[in-house]
C-alpha cells in the first residue's frame, strides 16, 4: 500500500475540525474556571463554618455584653481573641469573594443581573428616611464645654427630658483615675482614653466605668458614681433601688432616696431611652472625636458650648478659690508681672478652645451636620429660644416639661446656691463679673485670648470705664452657629 499522501506545510485544516479545536479550548477554560469557583467555594464554606461557630460562642456571652446598643465585645474577648479571630475569617471571606468577582469580570461570565440589582438596591446612597409611624433614629448629644460656662445649667435642658438618657461628667472619673502630665503625648494620651470611654458610654456600656471608681464597685454596685444626683435618669425607678440602711452614699439623689447605684440596671435603663446626651469638660480637642462621628452605631451631636473667658476666669477665682491663689496674691500685692506660667495655662486653654471652634465650623465632612457652637451669653439672654434651637439641631422634639423647666429656673428672683446651682435670673446674672473683675485682670485675658474672643464675638474693653458702663456691650451679635 502506498503511504499516506504527506500533508503539505500551511493546509487549511477542514472547517469541522477547526471548530472542534475550538471546542475544545473553550471547555478547557470554562472548565478551570469552574474549577476555581468549586475549589474557592468550598474555601468560604469551611470558613462559614468556622465563623458559625464562633458566632454561636458570642452567642452564649449574656445578652448586656453584646446588645446592640450595649458593650462592645471586644473588651470581654481579649483573653480568647475570639473576636480577632471571626473578624480576621471576615476579612479573608470578602476578600475572597472580591477576587472572584474580578475573575469573573476578566472571563465575562458575570452575571447581567447581578449589576442590575446592585444598582436597585441603591449601593453607595444614603439609607431612606425612616417611614411614618418608625421611632426616631436614637441621637447622641454630646454638651462639649470647659468648667465655668454654664454647662450644668445648659446640660439640664437635655436632663430635663424623659425620653433622654442623661450623665453629668461621667468622664470625671478617668481625670481622676488615670494620671497624665499636661502637653504633649500625654495629652493625646488622655485625649484617646476619654475618647474611647465615652463611646462606651453612648453605647450604654456603662460597665466601663467601674474600672475607674475608686473604691471599686462590688457585684455592679457602687456608692460613689460622681454627682449621681444630677442625672434623672440614674434616679428613676427601677434604677432608684430601696434604700439601704445605714447606706453611705457620696452623691446621692436630690429629690428621693435611692440604694447604692445598680450598674447593670442603669445599663438598661439607657438602653430603653430613645437618645442618649451627656455633658463633658474633660473633652478638648474635636478631632479626636472622628471615630464616633464616622462610628456607625452612633449618630453624634456635637453641641460645644463657650463662654466670654473673662467671665470664666471670674468664676473660677471664686469656685476653685485655691488654685488661683497667685493670681489673688498678684492682684493684691500689685506686683508688675503675673507668672508667666500662669498666663501660658490661660492662653493654652483659650487656643484650645479655638482650635475646636474653628474646626467645627469649617465644616469637614465628617462632621458636617454634627457640630453646633453655642454662647452661654445667648443661652442666658434666651434660654427657650436656644433650647429649641439645639433640639431641632439634635433632631429630638422638645417636650412642655422642657419648656416649663427652663421658665421656672431662668426667671428666679435670685440665683441658686452652690457652685453647681442650675436656678438663675439668666437674663440678669450673665454679666455680672463686668463689676467686680479689676481691669488689670481683665486686661490680662484679653491678651491672652484676644483670638478666641475675636472669633466668639466678645469685645475687649479698652479701659475700666468701658468694663463697668452698661450702655457699653462687650457681646457681638451673631447668627446662629449652626453648621449644616
Amino acid at each position: 500500500m502506498a503511504p499516506p499522501f504527506p500533508m503539505e506545510k500551511g493546509l487549511a485544516l477542514p472547517q469541522d475540525c477547526r471548530d472542534f479545536l475550538h471546542s475544545l479550548r473553550m471547555r478547557s477554560k470554562y472548565a478551570l474556571f469552574l474549577a476555581f469557583v468549586v475549589v474557592v467555594f468550598v474555601f468560604i464554606e469551611k470558613e462559614n463554618k468556622i465563623i458559625s461557630r464562633v458566632s454561636d460562642k458570642l452567642k452564649q456571652i449574656p445578652q448586656p455584653l453584646v446588645d446592640a446598643n450595649g458593650t462592645d465585645p471586644a473588651l470581654f474577648l481579649a483573653d480568647n481573641a475570639s473576636l480577632l479571630s471571626l473578624s480576621e475569617l471576615d476579612s479573608a471571606f470578602t476578600q475572597l469573594q472580591g477576587r472572584l468577582r474580578n475573575l469573573s469580570l476578566q472571563l465575562g461570565v458575570e452575571a447581567a443581573g447581578e449589576a442590575g440589582a446592585e444598582a436597585e438596591a441603591g449601593v453607595g446612597e444614603e439609607a431612606p428616611p425612616s417611614p411614618p409611624g418608625a421611632p426616631p433614629p436614637r441621637r447622641h448629644v454630646l454638651l462639649m464645654a470647659t468648667t465655668r460656662t454654664g454647662s450644668s445649667f445648659v446640660g439640664e435642658f437635655f436632663n430635663q427630658q424623659g425620653n433622654i438618657f442623661y450623665l453629668f461628667e461621667p468622664l470625671w472619673h478617668i481625670e481622676r483615675t488615670v494620671s497624665f502630665e499636661s502637653g504633649g503625648a500625654s495629652a493625646a494620651g488622655s485625649a484617646l482614653v476619654y475618647r474611647d470611654v465615652l463611646k462606651q458610654l453612648f453605647l450604654c456600656d456603662l460597665y466601663v466605668l467601674e474600672h475607674f471608681i475608686s473604691p471599686l464597685p462590688e457585684d455592679h454596685l457602687t456608692q460613689f458614681m460622681f454627682r449621681r444626683g444630677s442625672s434623672r435618669s440614674l434616679c428613676e425607678e427601677p434604677v432608684c433601688t430601696p434604700l439601704v440602711k445605714k447606706g453611705f452614699e457620696k452623691y446621692h439623689c436630690k429629690n428621693r432616696r435611692c440604694g447604692p447605684l445598680n450598674v447593670t440596671l442603669a445599663a438598661e435603663a439607657c438602653r430603653r431611652k430613645e437618645h442618649m446626651a451627656l455633658k463633658a469638660v474633660r473633652i478638648r480637642q474635636l478631632e479626636f472625636l472622628q471615630p464616633l462621628a464616622e462610628d456607625p452605631r452612633l449618630d453624634l451631636r456635637v453641641i460645644q458650648l463657650v463662654r466670654d473667658p473673662r467671665a470664666v476666669l471670674a468664676s473660677r477665682m471664686v469656685a476653685f478659690a485655691g488654685k488661683y491663689e497667685g493670681w489673688k496674691k498678684w492682684l493684691a500685692e500689685g506686683q508688675a508681672r503675673l507668672g508667666e506660667e500662669e498666663v501660658q495655662r490661660l492662653r493654652g486653654n483659650c487656643e484650645s478652645i479655638r482650635l475646636s471652634a474653628e474646626l467645627g465650623l469649617r465644616q469637614p465632612a465628617w462632621l458636617r451636620g454634627r457640630y453646633l457652637l453655642v454662647r452661654y451669653e445667648d443661652v442666658a439672654r434666651w434660654p427657650l429660644r436656644k433650647a429649641r434651637e439645639m433640639y431641632r439641631f439634635a433632631g429630638i422634639p422638645l417636650t412642655a416639661q422642657v419648656e416649663d423647666w427652663i421658665q421656672r429656673n431662668t426667671q428666679a428672683a435670685q440665683d441658686g446656691s452652690g457652685i453647681y446651682s442650675t436656678q438663675k435670673n439668666s437674663s440678669e446674672q450673665f454679666e455680672k463679673w463686668r463689676f467686680s473683675m479689676p481691669f488689670k485682670l481683665a486686661q490680662v485675658v484679653q491678651a491672652a485670648c484676644g483670638p478666641a474672643m475675636q472669633l466668639f464675638g466678645y469685645r475687649l474693653a479698652r479701659d475700666a470705664a468701658a468694663l463697668t458702663n452698661r450702655s457699653v456691650s462687650l457681646l457681638e451679635e451673631r447668627g446662629t452657629f449652626w453648621v449644616t
